[in-house]
């Protein structure tokens, strides 16, 4: 003890640590019935980190090229020490990171988290989520396996149809007319290089938001408050809701571990790229409802292609779902209901043609 007492007044003289941390001592977290989904933001980033450790260490064995990406891959799974779990947990991780990124975002919308002065919160909130979704897309191709190439050979097709840009576009994301190895080397840069530095920058923003303006408290809470303050209750963030923090984290590493014990990530067969495409080829689960939604669209509306459309809608609901906080507003005084009807709608139609995609053949 009293060595460790030595080494803390060494660094304490140092670096100041105490001042460091001052503002997590003094910062407090809202206590309410609505308390347990403040811990979806910290479960998410917490699977981000676990992405950023496991990441790097298949980093160690991967070669990002179409010659040996399938055979790394396979040496990792199969001669590497327990390097199929790493990759399995990086796999489950990266599914539970987005699947509790976009849990995240329809508890904040609500509770109604993004009134003013939290707009900027959402919106680098959104913006984070934008790129987990990115992430998915650019790591899905990296195994270099029939699944994964032929996945993001249609899904680079449906970004071709975007107006104007659409080839250029696609030409751009593949590296060339064809899905191939300058895809693989674009995709990896993307994947490990240019997100990673955009994912870092946007975060630091999003939690300095939020430690700037704190817990957002829902209107019916805060009026309630307001008319009985007796019945106000905070907790202190350290250690108080760390602490729930750390137990939410591990509950979600046991349920890592679980599942890539349980359900390993498969590698399927190498890409061959001048093989048919495989009979009910789908993107990973995150993308099925609008790859659902492009299937069900008929050829032509109105004379225009109907994946056109489908594009354009997707495109222009993501940027009104980002100036969210903006456009409540000018809803009127039921606003904020036309908000939560629909981001209701939005849980429906994303659950509902997800499985449907899912199962259909």
């Amino acid at each position: 003890m009293k060595t460790a007492a030595l080494i803390w007044t060494w660094i304490e003289e140092r670096f100041d640590v105490g001042e460091l941390i001052a503002p997590l001592r003094s910062k407090t977290v809202p206590r309410h019935r609505f308390s347990i989904w403040y811990l979806l933001g910290g479960i998410t980033l917490f699977l981000f980190f676990v992405q950023v450790l496991t990441g790097l260490l298949l980093l160690l064995y991967y070669r990002p090229s179409t010659q040996e990406a399938y055979e790394s891959v396979q040496y990792i799974t199969t001669r590497v020490q327990f390097g199929w779990l790493v990759r399995s947990v990086h796999f489950w991780s990266a599914n539970l990171m987005i699947f509790m990124a976009v849990a995240h975002m329809f508890s904040v919308v609500l509770l109604r988290a993004y009134r003013k002065p939290r707009e900027l919160t959402w919106v680098s909130g959104m913006l984070l989520l934008f790129l987990a979704l990115g992430f998915g897309f650019s790591g899905y191709l990296l195994p270099w396996n029939t699944l994964s190439f032929f996945a993001t050979k249609v899904a680079s097709e449906v970004a071709g149809q975007v107006p104007l840009v659409g080839h250029a576009l696609l030409v751009f994301m593949r590296g060339g007319e064809d899905v191939g190895g300058a895809t693989l080397a674009r995709f990896f840069s993307l994947h490990v290089v240019v997100l990673p530095a955009l994912a870092a920058t946007l975060l630091m923003l999003h939690l300095w938001l939020v430690q700037k303006f704190g817990m957002s408290v829902p209107p019916s809470v805060e009026s309630h408050w307001t008319e009985v303050p007796e019945v106000r209750q905070e907790v202190r963030f350290f250690p108080d809701f760390l602490l729930r923090d750390l137990m939410a984290w591990c509950v979600i590493l046991a349920a890592l571990l679980v599942l890539a014990a349980a359900l390993p990530a498969e590698l399927g067969h190498k890409a061959d790229p001048f093989a048919p495409t495989p009979f009910g080829i789908k993107p990973e689960w995150y993308f099925l409802a609008q790859f659902q939604t492009l299937r069900l669209l008929p050829a032509k509306i109105f004379g225009i292609e109907g994946e056109l459309i489908g594009v354009f809608g997707f495109g222009l609901a993501g940027a009104l779902w980002l100036a969210l906080p903006f456009l409540e507003g000018r809803l009127g005084r039921n606003g904020s209901r036309w908000v939560r009807a629909a981001a209701l709608l939005g849980m429906v139609y994303l659950g509902s043609l997800t499985l449907y995609a899912y199962f259909a053949k």
